[in-house]
């Protein structure tokens, strides 16, 4: 009886444990707690020989409770995703059952060590060698570091960074510290200050003390921004932006209770008539206050400052307002069931192939392709389309970031999170600040000066005062307006933030900028040269004559020149292996042509042209046909001496000439018809107007490429250059005393890096992984189809580096004009407060101005 009792209570405690994982045995199917943590995994598949096979595997890992499944068939890959509590060889079993092994890769073996229980981890890695310990610590580590700085990561983190990687030669008043309420409350406590010192009606008896007891506050907590930001510069060896207005702050206090204490102005009774030249003011025993500018000059900067942090919304900031969260629940439609069901999940367990719901009213959190219903879009912050709104149905490419402003449409997954388009020009921004805060700017090290020039030249004016006129009073006000003209904060910041809002404008309008040092030598640029291919021709192209030679076939020509193009993607070889095809299915040729030409060793040297063995039908003497294996050659001609009689005029006659050979001979010419971009000719003319040589580079012969860029009126044309040498053309231009901007698609990077600016053009609407890929060596990168981002990107760096050299030269000039009325005694403190926010306004209003970006 014992025994039975001992049998029943382990089976009461195996049911516990059920309930406990989420597996109801009353119900006699499991249920998985749907709050528990989910574990990603990845196999490396051996034996998966079979497409057909990949539904049905992943069909029965999705049996599995909590389980979803995507496997890649030509990686060999299994990508899975399930329940903490269900172990990877309960998944590798199911996957076995059909045939296949299915082993854990290193980084999940790698996860599944560091998500293991604290208590357990180090008894597993105490039994590792040491080397690997550190490894495993290594890798947690970074895994960590990878999770903060990820795009769905924390942006405060982001910004910390940004802060971080300012410039260390100055240092800026606390932003957070400068609020709303500390300005109202100044305010309110500065306006009677000022109304009493201004308007000797309103001083009754006793009223210099009150004003005393309302300023206190104002000059103390309400200006404490400006004296924490000096404080600190004088601690660590820093010079403060603030802190001249600090200084005249503190001294007018300090200068008006020494004057309430020891002179008649704190007599009751006493009367003050507001001065505003230095030469009119009292000596020194009658008393002169100067509380009026300590208040005015905190509440000025106070409201000043504030205005400019709202007008400083940046594009990382909208960002990030349109940043999904990591466990923003998105309606998903599984591929593998017929009924139309939906589950709700978390973006983080999206994966690429998933198609997810969109509703009217929401943004898009995804890049990928429709397959299902029709809507408008708001293209969102990055618009390479021009219009703001575009109409997408099934076979639209839609990006993360836009907006679904009416309908429902369903979205096949193609990228997420960190390789969404969004994520990559948010780096790339992010990157961009980055490096400019860290650049070292003739503006940003003058303004550094110019606070110690402006403390000496006060302290000097002072004394020159003092020893000259004889009145303390007038040298003081002269000493205090020396301070309160000086405008360094606009001196030092216009420089970044006009380049900041022309990087953000180009972006906004899909042309992604490195940094401020892209911006000048863009403004630079007075020759442009364009790869023809991927910029000013339509990339679409289209078989347009075949001439062979004479006892050549010429439906066998373009059926091997469509065999050797077959591996590439580049759109000659599109637009071969698309006619062949036709050929082929239309049974052009009759049964001479075979259906099926096979290559081996099919390779691309370095000039750009496609070699391979191909396998033809050839008749013996005796009439036997036989399969001969032979060398053949897709070529493109340099120069007009390659090619002789008919095909050479076939070379010359039409379009981009390719020529095909076999067996040592050229058998024929296949040209191709590329149509000229709807803007090119338009922005030719316009590059013309800004005073731009432009320069067409391309591989086809002279005759070909001279017809060609007569029909965009392109001047100057540089034909017969290989692939190879295309950098090494770009140099000798260089060299010729231009300053060159490098037009291209990725097929020319190399040709890019040794530009003076090399513009990279975008070939696809998976345009987000070019700026997620980096692309070292590239400074810009578009990402539009027209060629009239080009002008559009010169005019924006001329208008930026423009508004910049007049900002700096204003600046300097107020700053001279300033000081020297200021000496001179016919600038008021208050005065002088005002001018120097005005100006700091001004230049601040024109650096704005760089938002505009014109189409």
């Amino acid at each position: 009886m014992d025994r039975i009792d001992q049998v029943a209570s382990a089976l009461d405690d195996a049911r516990a444990a059920a309930r406990a994982i989420g597996i109801d045995l009353d119900s006699g199917e499991p249920q998985i707690d749907e709050a528990r943590p989910k574990v990603s995994y990845a196999f490396d598949l051996d034996g998966l020989h079979s497409a057909p096979d990949v539904a049905d595997i992943e069909a029965a890992l999705e049996a599995v409770p909590g389980v979803r499944a995507r496997i890649v068939f030509p990686e060999a890959t299994a990508w899975i995703t399930a329940p903490d509590t269900v172990h990877p060889d309960e998944l590798s079993g199911v996957i076995a059952r059909f045939g296949v092994r299915a082993v854990l890769t290193d980084a999940s073996l790698r996860r599944r060590v560091m998500r293991s229980d604290p208590l357990e981890r180090p008894t597993r890695r105490g039994r590792l060698p040491w080397k690997y310990r550190r490894h495993f610590e290594d890798e947690e580590r970074n895994l960590e570091r990878a999770r903060r700085a990820g795009f769905l990561g924390d942006p405060e983190a982001r910004l910390r960074q940004a802060v971080n990687a300012q410039p260390k030669d100055l240092l800026f008043t606390a932003r957070d510290l400068l609020t709303p309420v500390r300005l109202l409350v100044c305010v309110v406590l500065a306006v009677p200050v000022l109304l009493m010192s201004y308007f000797p009606v309103l001083q009754f008896g006793g009223w210099q003390w009150l004003a005393l007891v309302l300023a206190l506050p104002v000059v103390t907590w309400g200006a404490w921004p400006f004296h924490r930001a000096m404080a600190g510069g004088v601690r660590r060896g820093l010079t403060a932006l603030d802190a001249a207005s600090s200084v005249a702050v503190l001294a007018a206090t300090v200068w008006s209770v020494a004057m309430l204490l020891f002179t008649p102005a704190g007599d009751i009774g006493w009367q003050s008539r507001p001065q505003w030249f230095a030469f009119q003011h009292q000596r020194i025993d009658v008393g002169e206050l100067f509380l009026d500018v300590a208040c005015g000059m905190t509440v000025l900067l106070l409201a000043g400052r504030l205005l400019t942090m709202r007008t400083r919304v940046s594009l990382l900031e909208e960002m990030d307002a349109l940043r999904p969260e990591p466990h923003h629940r998105v309606e998903v439609m599984p591929r593998q069931r017929t009924g139309g069901e939906t589950e709700w999940l978390p973006l983080q367990e999206v994966n690429v192939g998933d198609d997810i719901i969109i509703n009217a009213g929401e943004v898009i959190p995804v890049d990928g392709t429709v397959v299902g219903g029709a809507c408008t879009i708001n293209r969102g912050l990055v618009n390479t389309g021009g219009q703001e709104r575009a109409q997408v149905r099934v076979g639209s490419y839609v990006h993360a970031g836009s907006r679904n402003l009416d309908g429902r449409i369903k979205v096949r997954v193609v990228h997420t999170g960190h390789r969404t388009r969004l994520a990559a020009v948010h780096r790339w921004v992010s990157d961009a600040n980055i490096k400019q805060h860290r650049s070292t700017l003739l503006s940003t090290r003058t303004a550094a000066m110019l606070i110690p020039a402006a403390l000496g030249l006060a302290a000097l004016d002072f004394v020159l005062w003092a020893l000259i006129a004889g009145n303390i009073n007038a040298a003081f006000a002269t000493a205090l307006a020396v301070l309160a003209s000086v405008a360094p904060v606009a001196l030092a910041l216009s420089p970044a933030l006009a380049i900041r809002h022309g990087i953000e404008a180009a972006v906004r309008n899909g042309i992604l900028i490195r940094d401020g040092a892209t911006i000048r030598g863009t403004e630079r640029v007075d020759t442009v040269v364009f790869n023809r291919m991927g910029t000013l021709a339509d990339p679409d192209m289209t078989v347009e004559t075949v001439t062979a030679a004479r006892g050549e076939n010429p439906e066998l020509i373009l059926r091997i020149a469509g065999a050797l193009a077959l591996e590439s993607d580049h759109p000659v070889s599109q637009a071969l292996v698309r006619a062949a095809r036709e050929a082929r299915d239309t049974g052009a040729g009759g049964e001479e042509i075979p259906h099926w030409i096979e290559v081996a060793h099919a390779e691309v040297d370095a000039e750009g042209n496609f070699r391979g063995l191909i396998e033809l039908p050839t008749t013996t003497p005796d009439g036997t046909v036989t399969t001969t294996q032979m060398e053949a050659l897709l070529w493109r001609p340099l120069t007009m001496s390659d090619l002789r009689g008919r095909l050479a005029a076939a070379v010359v006659s039409g379009g981009t000439p390719l020529i095909v050979r076999w067996k040592g001979r050229d058998r024929g010419v296949i040209t191709l018809h590329d149509s000229v971009r709807d803007d090119a000719q338009e922005a030719v003319e316009q590059l013309g107007n800004l005073g731009i040589e432009t320069v067409m580079l391309t591989r086809d012969t002279y005759p070909v490429a001279r017809r060609y860029a007569d029909r965009l009126g392109v001047p100057q044309v540089l034909a017969g250059i290989a692939p190879g040498k295309k950098p090494q053309t770009v140099r000798a231009v260089h060299t010729m005393g231009a300053t060159v901007g490098m037009v291209g698609d990725s097929s020319v990077l190399p040709t890019l890096r040794v530009a003076d600016i090399g513009i990279l053009v975008s070939d696809g609407d998976d345009v987000g992984q070019l700026a997620l890929s980096g692309h070292e060596g590239v400074d810009i990168i578009v990402l539009r189809r027209d060629v009239s981002a080009i002008p559009q990107l010169i005019a924006q760096s001329r208008r930026v580096c423009r508004i910049i050299d007049q900002n700096i030269i204003f600046a300097w000039a107020y700053n001279a004009v300033a000081l020297l009325a200021s000496v001179a005694g016919v600038l008021h403190p208050m005065a002088a407060t005002v001018l120097m926010l005005g100006s700091s306004l001004l230049i601040e209003a024109r650096s704005n101005s760089a938002r505009i970006f014109r189409r």
